[in-house]
């Protein structure tokens, strides 16, 4: 066993635990409270392996779920960006690729190269998986805004186009589900959750 190569591969299993730490703006389903960022990576990497049928394209579902599981751990250090919040948007791309660099970079060379290649393809939105998994990074948090009573759009007072620019990724790798997108929105309007 190469001991070196083991022990950064804990200090990197122990450093990204901080992920459990670090919350977003978006409420559980209940809005009993934020949800955090490993929350969110799991349940994108289970709606992966239930909605894969609905990708307009052919996806490898190992490499999705592996894009999910670490999309968010430059979060660790850049913190969570609300999408609907134009300035802290404006150093986000900085703000994480700095964060990429560090955290990926615990690992061993390979493995470090590896998951910053899967995590850079994810935030490129150029391949099916990586159009796939952002739908789901979009599509996840507009349900949970449908379950809590609007939750973060009636919070921060978010306009229903905004978010039906924010879920146009769900219409390009999931067509068949754009009607059910459309159709939550007309119900938010109706209800008052977006302006």
């Amino acid at each position: 066993m190469d001991s070196q190569r083991f022990d950064r591969q804990l200090r990197f299993v122990v450093e990204i635990d901080k992920l459990k730490r670090v919350l977003r703006q978006t409420t559980l389903m209940d809005a009993t409270r934020n949800e955090n960022s490993a929350e969110h990576s799991w349940h994108l990497a289970l709606m992966a392996l239930l909605l894969a049928e609905y990708s307009s394209r052919p996806v490898d579902l190992a490499r999705v779920v592996r894009m999910v599981l670490v999309h968010d751990l430059v979060e660790i250090d850049a913190g969570d960006t609300f999408c609907y919040d134009a300035d802290a948007n404006l150093d986000k791309e900085e703000r994480e690729r700095r964060a990429a660099e560090r955290v990926f970079g615990l690992l061993p060379g390979d493995q470090g190269v590896e998951l910053k290649g899967i995590w850079e393809e994810f935030e490129e939105m150029e391949t099916p998986e990586a159009r796939f998994a952002n739908a789901l990074d979009r599509l996840q948090p507009l349900l949970h805004n449908l379950h809590n009573g609007g939750g973060t759009w009636r919070i921060h007072g978010v306009a229903r186009e905004q978010v039906l620019e924010r879920m146009r990724p769900i219409g390009v790798a999931m067509p068949e589900l754009w009607p059910f997108v459309e159709n939550a929105l007309a119900r938010a309007a109706e209800e008052g959750w977006v302006r």
